[in-house]
Protein backbone atom coordinates (compact mmCIF):
# COMPACT_ATOMS: atom_id res chain seq x y z
CA UNK A 1 0.00 0.00 0.00
CA UNK A 2 1.40 3.53 -1.16
CA UNK A 3 3.03 5.76 1.86
CA UNK A 4 3.27 9.44 1.64
CA UNK A 5 6.48 11.29 2.83
CA UNK A 6 6.58 14.66 3.91
CA UNK A 7 9.47 16.93 3.22
CA UNK A 8 8.27 20.42 5.82
CA UNK A 9 11.15 22.51 5.46
CA UNK A 10 12.82 25.26 2.76
CA UNK A 11 16.30 23.74 2.53
CA UNK A 12 15.02 20.05 1.82
CA UNK A 13 15.22 19.10 -1.58
CA UNK A 14 14.21 15.98 -2.42
CA UNK A 15 14.65 14.89 -6.55
CA UNK A 16 15.12 11.86 -8.20
CA UNK A 17 17.72 10.52 -5.50
CA UNK A 18 15.31 9.87 -3.12
CA UNK A 19 12.48 9.05 -5.84
CA UNK A 20 15.14 5.88 -6.57
CA UNK A 21 15.55 4.69 -3.48
CA UNK A 22 12.00 5.20 -2.07
CA UNK A 23 10.30 3.55 -5.00
CA UNK A 24 6.69 3.84 -6.80
CA UNK A 25 5.57 2.90 -2.84
CA UNK A 26 6.06 5.64 -1.46
CA UNK A 27 4.76 9.45 -2.31
CA UNK A 28 7.13 12.32 -1.64
CA UNK A 29 5.12 15.69 -0.66
CA UNK A 30 7.46 18.63 -0.70
CA UNK A 31 6.27 22.12 1.34
CA UNK A 32 8.70 25.49 2.61
CA UNK A 33 6.70 25.88 5.44
CA UNK A 34 8.36 28.58 8.47
CA UNK A 35 7.43 25.64 11.11
CA UNK A 36 5.06 23.14 11.42
CA UNK A 37 2.66 24.66 12.53
CA UNK A 38 2.42 25.74 9.35
CA UNK A 39 2.08 22.89 7.44
CA UNK A 40 -2.06 22.52 6.30
CA UNK A 41 -3.94 20.28 8.10
CA UNK A 42 -4.48 17.77 5.20
CA UNK A 43 -0.78 17.43 4.92
CA UNK A 44 -0.20 16.11 8.55
CA UNK A 45 -3.32 13.56 7.76
CA UNK A 46 -1.85 12.38 4.84
CA UNK A 47 1.77 11.69 5.98
CA UNK A 48 2.75 8.39 7.26
CA UNK A 49 6.78 9.51 7.80
CA UNK A 50 8.42 12.99 8.18
CA UNK A 51 11.83 14.08 7.52
CA UNK A 52 13.37 16.23 9.79
CA UNK A 53 16.54 18.39 9.73
CA UNK A 54 16.24 21.46 11.46
CA UNK A 55 13.08 21.77 12.84
CA UNK A 56 11.64 21.01 16.82
CA UNK A 57 8.72 17.98 16.59
CA UNK A 58 7.06 19.22 20.04
CA UNK A 59 4.00 16.81 21.60
CA UNK A 60 1.16 19.29 20.43
CA UNK A 61 3.03 19.33 16.66
CA UNK A 62 2.50 15.21 17.07
CA UNK A 63 -1.11 15.38 17.38
CA UNK A 64 -1.56 17.09 14.00
CA UNK A 65 -0.14 14.05 12.42
CA UNK A 66 -2.75 11.23 13.08
CA UNK A 67 -0.99 8.67 10.90
CA UNK A 68 2.54 9.30 11.64
CA UNK A 69 4.29 6.17 11.88
CA UNK A 70 7.89 7.05 11.50
CA UNK A 71 10.20 10.53 12.15
CA UNK A 72 13.78 10.19 10.70
CA UNK A 73 16.05 13.13 11.55
CA UNK A 74 18.06 13.72 9.02
CA UNK A 75 21.39 13.80 10.93
CA UNK A 76 22.86 12.65 14.31
CA UNK A 77 21.39 14.88 16.95
CA UNK A 78 17.93 14.42 17.67
CA UNK A 79 17.55 16.93 20.79
CA UNK A 80 14.60 18.76 19.06
CA UNK A 81 12.33 15.97 18.95
CA UNK A 82 9.92 15.51 21.42
CA UNK A 83 11.03 11.49 21.50
CA UNK A 84 8.38 10.55 24.76
CA UNK A 85 5.29 12.10 23.28
CA UNK A 86 6.51 10.22 19.67
CA UNK A 87 6.83 6.69 21.97
CA UNK A 88 3.12 7.23 23.11
CA UNK A 89 2.09 7.83 20.05
CA UNK A 90 3.69 4.65 18.65
CA UNK A 91 5.97 6.83 16.17
CA UNK A 92 9.42 5.51 15.21
CA UNK A 93 12.06 8.20 15.94
CA UNK A 94 15.33 7.24 13.65
CA UNK A 95 18.88 9.55 12.96
CA UNK A 96 21.24 9.33 10.43
CA UNK A 97 24.22 8.88 12.81
CA UNK A 98 27.18 7.92 9.75
CA UNK A 99 26.36 10.79 7.22
CA UNK A 100 29.15 13.13 8.56
CA UNK A 101 31.72 11.51 10.74
CA UNK A 102 34.51 12.39 8.77
CA UNK A 103 33.95 15.53 7.79
CA UNK A 104 32.95 16.69 11.54
CA UNK A 105 35.96 14.95 13.11
CA UNK A 106 38.29 17.19 10.53
CA UNK A 107 36.95 20.02 12.01
CA UNK A 108 37.42 19.75 15.08
CA UNK A 109 40.86 18.59 14.78
CA UNK A 110 41.48 21.60 12.39
CA UNK A 111 40.21 24.09 14.87
CA UNK A 112 42.16 22.62 17.29
CA UNK A 113 45.31 23.15 15.10
CA UNK A 114 44.14 26.22 13.96
CA UNK A 115 44.38 27.24 17.54
CA UNK A 116 47.32 25.05 19.18
CA UNK A 117 49.41 26.03 15.60
CA UNK A 118 48.60 30.19 16.41
CA UNK A 119 47.84 30.08 12.57
CA UNK A 120 44.60 32.49 13.84
CA UNK A 121 46.82 34.33 16.23
CA UNK A 122 49.11 35.01 13.41
CA UNK A 123 46.37 35.88 10.99
CA UNK A 124 45.11 38.32 13.14
CA UNK A 125 48.11 40.35 14.05
CA UNK A 126 49.23 40.59 10.12
CA UNK A 127 45.69 42.12 9.34
CA UNK A 128 46.84 44.68 11.58
CA UNK A 129 47.14 48.55 10.65
CA UNK A 130 50.31 48.43 10.26
CA UNK A 131 50.65 44.97 10.21
CA UNK A 132 52.38 43.13 13.29
CA UNK A 133 56.29 42.60 12.91
CA UNK A 134 57.57 40.10 10.41
CA UNK A 135 58.07 37.55 13.27
CA UNK A 136 57.00 34.53 15.32
CA UNK A 137 56.13 35.28 18.96
CA UNK A 138 55.59 33.23 21.96
CA UNK A 139 52.22 32.53 23.32
CA UNK A 140 50.29 29.79 25.40
CA UNK A 141 48.21 28.93 22.67
CA UNK A 142 51.31 27.65 20.38
CA UNK A 143 52.42 24.43 21.83
CA UNK A 144 54.41 21.25 20.13
CA UNK A 145 51.62 18.74 19.86
CA UNK A 146 53.39 16.01 21.06
CA UNK A 147 53.63 17.48 24.49
CA UNK A 148 49.59 17.92 24.74
CA UNK A 149 47.65 15.98 26.04
CA UNK A 150 44.47 15.67 23.64
CA UNK A 151 40.94 14.84 25.67
CA UNK A 152 37.70 13.62 24.20
CA UNK A 153 34.40 13.36 25.93
CA UNK A 154 32.12 11.10 24.28
CA UNK A 155 33.69 8.18 22.16
CA UNK A 156 31.04 7.35 19.73
CA UNK A 157 31.78 7.15 15.72
CA UNK A 158 32.79 10.99 15.58
CA UNK A 159 34.75 10.61 19.17
CA UNK A 160 36.83 7.77 18.11
CA UNK A 161 37.29 9.62 14.18
CA UNK A 162 38.70 12.43 16.18
CA UNK A 163 40.48 10.06 18.68
CA UNK A 164 42.75 8.58 15.68
CA UNK A 165 43.49 11.72 14.06
CA UNK A 166 45.01 13.33 17.39
CA UNK A 167 46.53 10.48 17.80
CA UNK A 168 47.84 10.67 13.91
CA UNK A 169 48.98 13.91 14.98
CA UNK A 170 51.13 12.80 18.14
CA UNK A 171 48.92 14.27 20.67
CA UNK A 172 48.42 11.84 23.69
CA UNK A 173 45.02 10.78 23.31
CA UNK A 174 42.70 10.37 26.64
CA UNK A 175 38.75 9.86 26.74
CA UNK A 176 35.91 9.67 29.02
CA UNK A 177 33.02 8.09 27.98
CA UNK A 178 30.99 6.16 30.63
CA UNK A 179 28.65 4.44 27.76
CA UNK A 180 31.68 2.01 26.85
CA UNK A 181 32.75 -1.07 27.96
CA UNK A 182 36.13 -1.25 29.24
CA UNK A 183 38.89 -2.05 26.79
CA UNK A 184 37.71 -0.07 24.22
CA UNK A 185 40.33 1.68 24.53
CA UNK A 186 43.25 -1.00 23.83
CA UNK A 187 41.70 -1.61 20.06
CA UNK A 188 42.66 2.19 19.48
CA UNK A 189 45.56 3.03 21.33
CA UNK A 190 44.19 5.44 22.97
CA UNK A 191 43.71 5.80 27.65
CA UNK A 192 40.43 6.06 29.86
CA UNK A 193 39.36 8.79 31.99
CA UNK A 194 37.83 6.78 34.89
CA UNK A 195 35.55 10.32 35.39
CA UNK A 196 35.14 13.54 33.54
CA UNK A 197 37.31 15.32 35.92
CA UNK A 198 40.33 13.00 35.45
CA UNK A 199 39.74 13.84 31.96
CA UNK A 200 39.84 17.64 32.83
CA UNK A 201 42.87 17.58 34.74
CA UNK A 202 45.44 16.23 32.78
CA UNK A 203 44.19 17.53 29.57
CA UNK A 204 45.68 20.40 27.47
CA UNK A 205 43.36 20.33 24.06
CA UNK A 206 39.22 19.04 25.20
CA UNK A 207 37.24 18.34 22.13
CA UNK A 208 33.64 17.29 22.84
CA UNK A 209 31.47 14.63 21.40
CA UNK A 210 29.04 13.18 23.19
CA UNK A 211 24.88 13.79 22.26
CA UNK A 212 23.22 16.33 23.89
CA UNK A 213 20.92 14.55 26.48
CA UNK A 214 19.41 16.09 30.14
CA UNK A 215 22.45 14.03 31.49
CA UNK A 216 24.91 16.36 29.22
CA UNK A 217 23.25 19.79 28.89
CA UNK A 218 25.15 22.08 30.43
CA UNK A 219 28.15 19.13 31.86
CA UNK A 220 31.04 21.27 30.90
CA UNK A 221 31.23 24.84 33.39
CA UNK A 222 32.78 26.51 35.16
CA UNK A 223 33.66 23.72 37.52
CA UNK A 224 34.73 21.73 35.04
CA UNK A 225 36.89 24.39 33.10
CA UNK A 226 38.28 25.42 35.91
CA UNK A 227 40.41 21.38 35.99
CA UNK A 228 42.21 22.03 32.94
CA UNK A 229 45.94 23.03 33.02
CA UNK A 230 46.30 26.77 32.64
CA UNK A 231 46.60 27.65 28.93
CA UNK A 232 43.86 24.37 27.35
CA UNK A 233 42.15 24.61 24.30
CA UNK A 234 38.39 23.71 24.31
CA UNK A 235 36.63 22.67 21.33
CA UNK A 236 32.92 21.88 20.68
CA UNK A 237 31.40 20.49 17.18
CA UNK A 238 29.11 18.37 18.90
CA UNK A 239 26.20 20.46 20.62
CA UNK A 240 26.20 23.89 22.15
CA UNK A 241 24.20 23.53 25.44
CA UNK A 242 26.85 21.25 26.57
CA UNK A 243 29.32 23.58 27.40
CA UNK A 244 28.46 26.56 29.75
CA UNK A 245 29.21 29.57 27.04
CA UNK A 246 29.50 32.36 29.69
CA UNK A 247 31.99 29.83 32.25
CA UNK A 248 34.03 29.64 28.67
CA UNK A 249 33.70 33.64 28.56
CA UNK A 250 35.41 33.94 31.93
CA UNK A 251 37.87 31.34 31.42
CA UNK A 252 39.17 33.13 28.29
CA UNK A 253 38.74 36.06 29.63
CA UNK A 254 41.44 35.52 32.38
CA UNK A 255 43.59 33.72 30.57
CA UNK A 256 43.16 30.44 31.92
CA UNK A 257 41.67 28.94 28.58
CA UNK A 258 43.74 29.91 25.84
CA UNK A 259 42.04 29.45 22.84
CA UNK A 260 38.49 27.64 21.93
CA UNK A 261 36.59 26.60 18.44
CA UNK A 262 33.24 26.41 18.29
CA UNK A 263 31.06 25.42 15.81
CA UNK A 264 27.93 25.16 17.86
CA UNK A 265 26.29 28.11 20.43
CA UNK A 266 23.36 27.34 22.82
CA UNK A 267 20.67 29.11 20.75
CA UNK A 268 21.26 28.74 17.02
CA UNK A 269 21.51 31.39 14.97
CA UNK A 270 22.27 33.04 17.93
CA UNK A 271 19.44 35.78 19.33
CA UNK A 272 19.14 38.59 21.88
CA UNK A 273 20.52 38.44 24.15
CA UNK A 274 23.31 37.54 22.75
CA UNK A 275 25.64 35.50 25.05
CA UNK A 276 28.87 38.03 26.28
CA UNK A 277 31.37 35.74 24.59
CA UNK A 278 29.92 36.21 21.00
CA UNK A 279 29.32 39.70 21.70
CA UNK A 280 33.32 40.42 22.36
CA UNK A 281 34.07 38.22 19.44
CA UNK A 282 31.60 40.07 17.07
CA UNK A 283 32.82 43.30 18.03
CA UNK A 284 36.90 41.91 17.37
CA UNK A 285 37.50 43.05 21.41
CA UNK A 286 41.84 42.81 21.44
CA UNK A 287 41.52 40.34 24.47
CA UNK A 288 39.99 37.73 22.53
CA UNK A 289 42.25 38.35 19.18
CA UNK A 290 43.53 34.76 17.66
CA UNK A 291 41.85 33.08 20.28
CA UNK A 292 38.31 32.04 19.73
CA UNK A 293 37.00 30.55 16.02
CA UNK A 294 33.17 30.12 15.39
CA UNK A 295 31.59 28.58 12.61
CA UNK A 296 27.99 28.62 11.88
CA UNK A 297 27.38 24.87 13.14
CA UNK A 298 29.12 23.73 9.21
CA UNK A 299 31.22 20.90 10.43
CA UNK A 300 29.50 18.88 8.43
CA UNK A 301 28.81 20.08 5.29
CA UNK A 302 30.70 18.97 2.27
CA UNK A 303 29.14 18.06 -1.15
CA UNK A 304 29.59 14.49 -0.72
CA UNK A 305 28.39 14.30 3.40
CA UNK A 306 24.78 16.32 1.86
CA UNK A 307 24.40 13.67 -0.43
CA UNK A 308 24.61 11.11 2.04
CA UNK A 309 22.53 13.02 4.25
CA UNK A 310 19.82 12.94 2.03
CA UNK A 311 20.26 9.66 0.61
CA UNK A 312 20.92 7.89 3.91
CA UNK A 313 17.65 9.12 5.33
CA UNK A 314 15.79 8.37 2.48
CA UNK A 315 17.17 4.58 3.00
CA UNK A 316 15.68 5.06 6.60
CA UNK A 317 12.75 6.16 5.78
CA UNK A 318 11.92 3.23 3.69
CA UNK A 319 13.03 0.85 6.33
CA UNK A 320 11.15 2.51 8.96
CA UNK A 321 7.73 2.44 6.75
CA UNK A 322 7.73 -0.69 4.28
CA UNK A 323 9.75 -3.17 6.19
CA UNK A 324 10.05 -5.15 9.25
CA UNK A 325 13.89 -3.76 9.81
CA UNK A 326 14.02 0.01 10.62
CA UNK A 327 17.26 1.21 11.23
CA UNK A 328 18.91 3.59 13.46
CA UNK A 329 15.75 4.00 15.96
CA UNK A 330 16.27 5.85 18.96
CA UNK A 331 15.07 3.90 21.64
CA UNK A 332 13.48 5.01 24.91
CA UNK A 333 16.68 3.95 26.57
CA UNK A 334 18.62 6.94 24.68
CA UNK A 335 16.52 9.69 25.52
Amino acid sequence: MPVTVLYPEPRQQPDEVERSIFGPDVHIVKRDAASLADIPDEDCAAADGLMIMGFAVTGADLARFPNLRAIVRMGVGYDKLDRPAAAARNVLVCNVPDYGTTEVADHAIALALTLRRGILLHHEHQRHDPPAPWRSFHDPLIQRLGTQTFGIVGLGRIGTAVALRAKAFNFRVVFYDPKHPNGHELGLGIERAPTLEDLMRQTNTLSIHCPLTSETKGMIGREQLALLPKGAVVVNDARGPILDLDALGEALRSGHIAGAGLDVLPVEPPVDPIPNLLRAYRAREKWLEGRLVVTPHSAWLTPHSEMDTRRKSAETMRAALLTNQPQNVITPDMF
